[in-house]
């Protein structure tokens, strides 16, 4: 059971079910560091936010290499459909990425996707050939409607973005676990290393996090632990665990004792 387990979206295979952000860091470096503990092989990407093609300051493609990591473009910081559109048509064009992360904002005080815009630019990427991994609300009707519109991986919030809360409604994302086709990943929310265990024991297929690494006393000793604890949280989730009892039940029998 321990052997090679990999995931799969748009027809891309990965080892590592941990995808981390490139924001909040003190500098590049840090970054590029905390990524390597991480054992990630994916990064997202804020195409608004970071610095990807003026030489005169410093780059994310010099530390954290795209020769290394797959870069994942993400919207960050839109609110409108069209904005987002708009930014992915550019990343598909500054570094040929068509497989992208999706997120449409509502407000800026809790930063939730705005669903209905949402769901509105997932079929406007689709049509024009992007692999679109969407970030959503826990909510499973619009998860399948997401997939129905032709989303490559389904991202439901644990909890607000920033807010290390960790998996505030495991029931619904187990829930979008069990009807999905498509990659489940929570995306948001995670503030430690158990949450990502959580995540991974609910059967989500990955999870993303930035701030919960950036954001540590120690983010680099912080990838660390996320890298072990989606291990144990998928190695748990293989295994099957124990079934919840409502009172004790004895390790050893209690027939027969002398």
């Amino acid at each position: 059971m321990s052997g090679e387990d990999t995931w799969t979206v748009a027809g891309r295979t990965f080892r590592s079910r941990l995808i981390v952000g490139t924001g909040k860091y003190k500098d590049y470096a840090i970054n590029a560091a905390a990524a390597e503990a991480a054992g990630a092989e994916i990064v997202t990407v804020a195409v608004r936010r970071v610095n990807l093609s003026d030489p005169s300051q410093p780059m994310l493609v010099d530390f954290v290499r795209p020769d290394r990591f797959t870069y994942l473009p993400n919207t960050a910081g839109c609110f409108t459909g069209e904005d987002a559109v708009r930014t992915l048509r550019l990343a598909r064009e500054a570094g040929d990425w068509s497989l992208v992360k999706l997120e449409v904002l509502s407000d800026t005080k809790t930063l939730y996707p705005d669903m209905e815009e949402t769901l509105r630019a997932l079929k406007l990427l689709v049509k024009e050939g992007f692999d679109v991994m969407v970030y959503c609300t826990d909510d499973p009707v619009y998860a399948r409607k997401l997939e129905e519109a032709g989303a490559a991986a389904i991202m439901p919030l644990g909890a607000p973005i920033g807010s290390g809360l960790g998996i505030q409604n495991r029931v619904n994302i187990r829930l979008i676990v069990e009807q999905a086709k498509v990659p489940v990943l929570v995306d948001a929310g995670v503030g430690t290393a158990s949450d990502a265990t959580i995540a991974m024991e609910l059967g989500c297929d990955g999870v993303l996090m930035n701030t919960a690494i950036a954001e540590a006393k120690d983010p680099i000793l912080m990838a660390e632990a996320m890298k072990h604890a989606v291990i144990a949280g998928r190695l748990s989730y293989r295994a099957g665990r124990m079934p919840r009892r409502m009172y004790a039940d004895p390790s050893s029998p209690l027939a027969g004792l002398i």
